[in-house]
């Protein structure tokens, strides 16, 4: 029987390490259970990472980044502005329209989570790669809100017995599905990557709904949950863009 949550939150740490493949070297921050670094008891999450999952949401690890980072479990409702972690920035004259960015609107009621620093940064690295790969604006909202709903924009290394099978990053990648090594899809610019490859071979994914065109990349076992960011996923993508 597995351990209440809590038993090892403490164990959550920011880690730092260098890319070891070919790609461009640059720093990244992996949530792990090895390594305590924590304050006032509890650690802080750091950067996150793109990868997809098979199966739903690791309720586990939701549970830790809401504590490790002093938010309250689950999602929040969602409110007027947006939440990156930093002071608010006007929209500029040449950043992507709504309808650009929401096509088809919005599918339900949505969710909305404030981000820290660290969830920021992830973002940016998941639409850098949106604007490299060519998917473009609408790619870009589809990945931060597969993101969001996947790891909440942090970068999951392997929780052990908590961990969904062997799934880690910010898109909940698996080795064991073909997504690529641990320490790949751990890699914010690879996984972000891989995430966009696999949405440009499904056809027409520019005319599919958020939530279709998200869940055929993922196969999740809960196919509807990443309509609810794709407001919030708007919001970042306007703002980074």
């Amino acid at each position: 029987m597995k351990q209440h949550v809590t038993r090892w939150l403490p164990a959550i740490a920011k880690t730092a390490a260098e890319k070891t493949s070919g790609i461009t070297r640059n720093r990244r921050a992996v949530l792990t259970v090895a390594g305590v670094t924590a304050l006032g008891g509890l650690a802080y999450g750091p950067t996150a990472v793109a990868a997809p999952v098979t199966s739903g949401p690791h309720a586990g690890a939701v549970a830790a980044i809401d504590l490790a980072t002093g938010k309250k479990s689950g999602t929040e409702a969602a409110k007027s502005g947006l939440t990156t972690g930093s002071d608010k920035v006007p929209t500029k004259a040449d950043r992507p329209s709504r309808d650009t960015l929401m096509p088809h609107g919005v599918e339900g009621a949505q969710s909305r989570i404030p981000l820290d620093d660290a969830q920021l940064d992830n973002a940016k690295a998941i639409v850098q790669a949106a604007k490299e790969t060519g998917v473009g604006e609408r790619g870009a909202v589809i990945g931060v809100a597969t993101s969001l709903q996947e790891s909440k924009l942090y970068n999951l290394g392997h929780l052990g017995t908590y961990n969904d099978h062997d799934s880690e990053g910010l898109f909940q990648q698996r080795p064991s599905s073909g997504w690529g090594t641990s320490e790949q899809i751990t890699d914010p610019e690879y996984a972000s990557k891989a995430f966009f490859g696999a949405l440009k071979n499904i056809g027409g994914w520019q005319d599919l709904p958020l939530t279709a065109a998200a869940q055929t990349v993922q196969v999740s076992a809960y196919p509807y949950a990443y309509a609810q960011w794709e407001e919030q996923a708007a919001d970042i993508v306007q703002q980074l863009w």
